[in-house]
């Protein structure tokens, strides 16, 4: 059975054939197979989107086969599109390169990431999509072009899948370099008082609120000349998989039989965060393990408009007495020039808001995506939310030109899915 389920799970399609190419021209053929035959086709990464972003009824190429790195140069390294970042990332290492800025998930593939406008946290430099400087993408005509500049490498850094498959990106890359990590907690009331200073004052600024409580955990990375001072294994164990999965799923199993519970479990974690240190290569300073499955909703809105909005979030949750697990995050990037990108035009700030996967609470979502939209919010392409086209041509200015490229490229649809049609029209 053809069955494909994200990570999440709240996410299947079956469809009526499953294709692995391990070349441009492969993954052409398939386009052109299905616009003769009137079956829609999508690329799918690892599922890692919570959307129906990557589902399709007709074609679905999967990446398996599409990987590796296959040319560096001093300041550039092209990718095959199916490469998952965490062998981006070591690949990149082994030659004394790295990428300037990520998020902290590496399971997802370099197209998927980028096509669904993956970030990280930066205050002067941007998600995947900003350090890209070269796309090869297969049309829906069957030709495979390569593009730098212009409307179609505007437009199809975050493309959504919807005028192109990626076979291979090209990301300008630096040598490799040290992160100094400082993780401490620090109040919520605080945080909002200093949020100006703290983004001004750090390179890449993180933190975590847990809800029910005044407790965040800020994560402040910068670089560092060295010399390195990475965290000992076990204490790394500690941290990073046994209390931020192990025992944090424990929490959530209890939380989700007895919700009452929740904000006395949440008041014991926030008592048990302790400020900590270290000094490691960048990618292993960027990521996180992340074993616990959940659902999640983000939003960019305007940079100015994040003390407000997080004061109204934390106002919401205690109105309606939610009993909330999962911390809210936030981060921030600077402006970016990718049309479809949630930082375009402007610099951001983005709240994301998590569930237990077994107990889902879609009125928190909502509840959230309110607030989020009053202030211009733009949800994450590959997380939940409810936005159609006729609001996201509100607050996207490229958004009608995106849409006419599209109109331009693919008439017949050859790439669109009922998500696309959502969120697209």
């Amino acid at each position: 059975m053809n069955e494909f389920r994200n990570w999440a799970g709240n996410q299947s399609a079956t469809p009526a054939e499953i294709r692995t190419p391990a070349s441009a021209a492969e993954v052409a053929e398939a386009v052109r197979d299905a616009a003769r035959s009137g079956r829609r086709i999508r690329m799918t990464g690892t599922g890692h989107s919570f959307t129906g972003i990557a589902l399709v009824d007709g074609i679905m190429l999967r990446p398996n086969a599409l990987t590796g790195v296959i040319e560096t140069g001093d300041d550039w390294a092209k990718v095959a599109a199916g490469t998952p970042l965490h062998v981006v990332n070591d690949e990149l290492h082994r030659r004394g390169l790295a990428l300037a800025n990520m998020g902290d998930i590496t399971a997802q593939t370099i197209a998927g990431a980028i096509q669904t406008g993956t970030h990280g946290t930066g205050r002067d430099i941007g998600g995947l999509a900003d350090q890209v400087i070269e796309l090869e993408i297969v049309l829906a005509d069957g030709t495979t072009t390569t593009v730098s500049e212009g409307p179609l490498f505007d437009a199809a850094r975050v493309g959504l899948g919807a005028l192109g498959i990626l076979t291979a990106v090209t990301f300008r890359v630096e040598p490799s370099f040290l992160l100094h990590s400082r993780r401490e907690p620090l109040p919520f009331s605080g945080i909002l008082e200093t949020l100006d200073e703290l983004t001004a004052e750090n390179e890449h600024l993180d933190f975590f609120w847990l809800p029910h409580t005044d407790t965040c955990l800020a994560k402040r990375n910068n670089r560092s000349p060295g010399p390195a001072r990475p965290t000992a294994p076990f204490k790394h164990w500690l941290d990073n998989v046994f209390l931020e999965n192990t025992i944090f799923g424990a929490a959530c199993a209890v939380g989700a039989k007895i919700p009452g519970a929740i904000p006395r479990i949440n008041g014991i974690s926030a008592s048990l965060l302790g400020a900590s240190e270290s000094v490691d290569t960048s990618y292993k300073i960027f990521n996180s393990v992340r074993e616990v499955r959940f659902l999640e909703m983000e939003y960019a809105i305007p940079r100015e408009n994040l003390t407000q909005a997080l004061r109204e979030t934390r106002d919401l949750i205690e109105r309606m007495d939610w009993k909330i697990t999962f911390p809210v995050e936030v981060r921030v990037t600077p402006p970016s020039d990718a049309w479809l990108s949630t930082a375009y035009g402007r610099p951001s700030a983005y709240i994301a808001c998590h569930v237990y996967r077994p107990t889902p609470n879609p009125t928190y979502f909502e509840g959230v995506e309110e607030i989020m939209t009053r202030f211009g919010g733009r949800p994450h392409w590959g997380k939940l939310h409810t936005r159609d086209a006729a609001y996201l041509a509100t607050v996207y200015p490229k958004f009608a030109d995106f849409v006419a490229l599209r109109d331009e490229l693919d008439p017949q649809r050859v790439f669109t899915n009922d998500y696309l049609d959502v969120v697209l029209g």
